[in-house]
This record gives C-alpha cells, structure tokens and sequence, in this order.
C-alpha cells in the first residue's frame, strides 16, 4: 500500500478520532480507505445512471399513454 502524509482540518480529524474510538474502525487509515472507496462507488453509480439516462434520451419519447404503458409494466411483472 502507498504511504501518504495528509493535513486534515480539525473537525475532520476529530471525527476520524471519534470513529476509531467508537471502534467503528481500527484506524484514522481504515477509515480514509473506507471513504475513499465509497466515494469511488458513488462515482461509478453516477456514471451508470448518467449513461442510462443519456440512453433513454437518445431513445426518443413515447407515444403510448399511461394506461398503455401502465398495462406494458403490468404485462411484465406478470401483475
């Protein structure tokens, strides 16, 4: 693993602190990797959805009504 030196503001450190002696994590170092990996999670399920919705975009509009396609989703979900 790499071996970083970092500056964090009071309340940051304060919090990191109170998470290790919660014993949520076993160090101030868990805990960054914890967060940074979420972070990386969140960036790639924003992606996903921005991919899904520029997909849909480009599909066109509908020109079923909400009962058609209310009855199309029933039809699937075998409802």
């Amino acid at each position: 693993m790499a071996r970083q030196s970092i500056t964090l503001a009071n309340q940051n450190d304060e919090w990191l602190k109170q998470q290790v002696a919660n014993e949520e994590f076993t160090s101030k170092s868990e805990a960054v990797n914890y967060l940074i990996k979420q972070a990386r999670e969140q960036d790639a399920y924003v992606e996903f959805v921005r991919m899904k919705l520029e997909k849909a975009e480009k599909s066109g509009f509908s020109t079923k009504t909400k009962e058609e396609l209310l009855a199309e989703i029933k039809k699937k979900l075998n409802v």
